[in-house]
């Protein structure tokens, strides 16, 4: 297949560095392969979501100069899509109803698990039926899952002993990320999905719901981190560090710079910038990244 690639934004605060950085990677991968780029607004949470910061989005990414193909896709009409895909779950066994809070499960828990408390089972063996304030969740097996990340090599997770029974969709009705994103990629014939670190630990958990819902497994890269002076993830949430639209390539040789990659032998201009990059482009520094900075 011709390579797919896509950027998914939320629009819950405008585009900060850290997101330049994956928007450019993941646009620089799809046009050296002349492949095809897209756009999803992630808004599936909208209680998170601010209203016209889409919009915002968009057109910081055109005064950057990013071009991408098609038509904007919106998690939020995509619900039905999610509906399907959660009733099949629930025919093949795999889904039950949980009626715990987080209250409820940090209590119960008794073990600790990268992203919190894992769930420990609670409603596993109840068969309580689909109502209002309670969560689906998706049965986990004792089992190894592994893919190979182009950034940080071999990657494998148990999902039972590491995370437990995972919620496809949320109590308040909202369905799951972690669902919403398998069914989206397959929607847009993504093959190949370029975004941040923060969302390795969940690539298994994807890969496991591609399984069960019979879809293709993309190919994974994963791009470092870009930490504020606190050590921790840039955030929209913080207003963390937003981009300069007036200054566009400047802030787009910083992202460059940022991904390890060749600096140009004459100074370029914005649109000269898009024209040699994609050319230029060596993914492979990514991983010389990550092992520099272990050392």
């Amino acid at each position: 297949m011709a390579y797919r690639g896509r950027f998914a934004p939320s629009p819950t605060g405008p585009l900060h560095f850290g997101s330049l950085v994956t928007a450019l990677a993941s646009c620089l991968a799809a046009r050296s392969r002349q492949g095809e780029w897209l756009i999803r607004i992630d808004d599936l949470d909208q209680t998170r979501c601010r209203p016209g910061l889409d919009r915002t989005i968009l057109h910081t990414l055109e005064r950057f100069g990013f071009e991408w193909d098609g038509e904007i896709a919106y998690q939020s009409a995509s619900s039905e899509h999610y509906r399907q895909a959660l009733d099949r779950l629930v025919q093949q066994g795999n889904v039950y109803f949980c009626q715990c809070s987080r209250k409820t499960v940090a209590s119960q828990a008794t073990q600790m698990g990268s992203e919190g408390p894992i769930y420990p089972g609670t409603c596993r063996a109840l068969g309580l039926n689909d109502a209002p304030g309670r969560a689906a969740r998706l049965r986990v097996p004792d089992r190894t899952i592994t893919f190979e990340d182009a950034t940080f090599g071999p990657q494998a997770q148990n999902l039972a002993p590491e995370l437990g029974d995972f919620v496809v969709r949320r109590a308040d009705g909202y369905f799951a990320y972690q669902l919403a994103v398998v069914v989206d990629d397959s929607l847009a014939g993504i093959t190949d999905i370029v975004r941040g670190a923060d969302l390795l630990a969940s690539t298994p958990r994807q890969i496991y719901l591609q399984e069960l819902l019979a879809l293709p497994r993309p190919d994974y890269r994963h791009i470092p981190l870009v930490l504020g002076t606190d050590g921790k993830k840039l955030s929209k949430r913080d207003a963390a560090h937003p981009v300069d639209e007036k200054a566009p390539l400047e802030g787009l040789m910083a992202a460059w710079r940022f991904l390890g990659q060749p600096l140009p032998e004459t100074p370029l201009s914005l649109s000269e910038f898009w024209q040699w990059a994609p050319s230029v482009w060596q993914p492979e520094n990514l991983s010389q990244q990550i092992t520099n900075d272990d050392k």
